[in-house]
């Protein structure tokens, strides 16, 4: 199930990229009414436009992934210059803590 798009774990970069990518497939499901359209204007014939319209949709997506993927890799190099721990960082930090206090907590229970 998708997480909705005001999700706190999402960041304003990725909710946009996420949006241009939706955006992308609604183009998509109207392809087909665009390349029939274009066809019959320009006197083409209709699979030679809808090859044309895949290709600049898969395109378009190809874009889309890449600017997703370097506005992490660029989120991350900002977070880590900052100091900023990741999640993964807290979350093992989180695991060992639990871990000591209960070793601490057997320890206390034999003295």
């Amino acid at each position: 199930m998708a997480e909705p798009a005001s999700s706190p774990d999402r960041g304003p970069l990725e909710t946009l990229t996420l949006a241009g990518v939706g955006a992308l497939a609604l183009v998509a499901e109207r392809a087909d009414e665009l390349a029939d359209e274009i066809a019959r204007r320009l006197g083409m014939e209709r699979d030679e436009v809808r090859r044309a319209l895949a290709d600049v949709l898969d395109s378009w997506r190809r874009e889309a992934r890449r600017l997703g993927e370097q506005t992490g890799d660029a989120a991350a190099r900002l977070s880590s210059d900052l100091g900023v721990a990741s999640r993964e960082a807290v979350t093992d930090l989180e695991l060992r803590v639990a871990q000591l206090e209960h070793r601490l907590r057997l320890l206390e229970r034999r003295s």
